[in-house]
């Protein structure tokens, strides 16, 4: 914070009016990020749509090189990385697909737009949060009904938690196989 405050050329604990330390300041970055990358608009073909989106998320990331280390770093639990997932997700949806390979496209776009291959949500508090926060976990994920739906259907070990990466890279591996056939294919009709 103080490196950070010298070459915005004020004190240190200017910035604590704004932000609660480093780790708030990288999660705000985070979502400064994601929120850049133009989201489809609801009923559009869901391939035209998911390709803007990945390319979107390509152009911004071009601008941001450095950002997907703060991507990989911090998760995907804010606010504009949840609504970049529910917008992918139901996306895909209204495309006719499972919530299952949905999920499964997830980590292949992930790793295809943002570089890495890491689960789209990661358990970083306890287990069980208290009762209190249940209800407004509940409240505040009622604006995102695609990854309730993802966390209803897609367990791991009973949770949402960590995802197989070995299953997700054969799948994704799968997917460009399938489609390199399907390319093979038609130059040889």
């Amino acid at each position: 914070m103080r490196k950070l405050g010298q070459e915005l050329g004020v004190d240190a604990m200017a910035l604590y009016r704004h932000v609660r330390g480093k780790d708030d300041l990288l999660d705000g970055v985070r979502d400064v990020i994601v929120g850049q990358i133009d989201r489809p608009l609801p009923g559009e073909d869901w391939k035209a749509s998911l390709r803007g989106l990945a390319m979107a998320a390509r152009q911004v990331m071009l601008r941001h090189p450095w950002a997907r280390q703060v991507l990989e770093e911090r998760g995907t639990s804010g606010p504009a990385a949840l609504a970049h997932i529910e917008a992918a997700l139901g996306t895909l949806h209204d495309g006719g697909f499972s919530i299952e390979v949905a999920h499964h496209a997830l980590h292949v776009l992930d790793s295809r737009i943002f570089g890495f291959n890491q689960a789209l949500f990661e358990e970083t508090g306890p287990a069980d949060p208290p009762p209190e926060m249940h209800a407004a976990m509940v409240q505040a994920l009622a604006a995102y009904p695609r990854i309730v739906e993802l966390a209803q259907s897609v367990s791991h070990e009973g949770v949402l938690g960590r995802c197989d990466d070995d299953v997700e890279f054969a799948f994704g591996l799968d997917l460009i196989l399938d489609g390199l056939e399907r390319l093979r294919a038609l130059s040889t009709d």
